[in-house]
């Protein structure tokens, strides 16, 4: 008897749980950097700075079910949105499966391990700054993110 495929194969996006859906964010901390939008192209720009609530240390935001009130601007990805957020990184487990890719052979529901993302280079660990570090926010555009921000797939 063959045991049933994960829920991540056999559910879209939009049938999973809420539980199910927040399983999936793989830790990598790439949709925690600023980033700007040039307004001639647009041409979203990543940074190396990181949101004011982003935990470098654990990969994950210090006050996830509260991020909107100190973050206005932060964006709740949904199942609905995900396919206008283009600057979702390739690697992205929701952008994956969105597109019809499996999750990555590092992601912590394959591998069994949440250490496995900052194993395979895909993390921000130990690569950002806080924006609060910053004189003004438009400093952060001296800190712009390698390509690997947007290409790992």
């Amino acid at each position: 008897m063959s045991a049933a495929a994960p829920y991540w194969e056999t559910k879209t996006l939009a049938q999973m749980s809420p539980a199910e859906w927040e399983a999936l964010c793989d830790g990598c901390g790439l949709c925690c950097l600023v980033r700007f939008e040039d307004e001639d192209t647009g041409e979203v720009i990543p940074t190396r700075v990181h949101c004011k609530l982003f935990d470098p240390d654990a990969c994950a935001c210090s006050d996830y079910v509260n991020r909107k009130a100190h973050v206005p601007d932060c964006i709740k990805l949904t199942p609905y949105n995900i396919e206008a957020l283009e600057w979702m990184p390739k690697s992205c487990a929701y952008r994956r499966l969105h597109e019809g890719r499996p999750l990555a052979r590092w992601h912590h529901l394959i591998s069994g391990s949440r250490e496995t993302v900052h194993k395979a280079g895909v993390s921000v660990r130990g690569q950002t700054i806080s924006e609060l570090a910053l004189a003004v926010p438009e400093d952060a555009l001296d800190f712009e993110a390698p390509e690997w921000a947007l290409e790992r797939g």
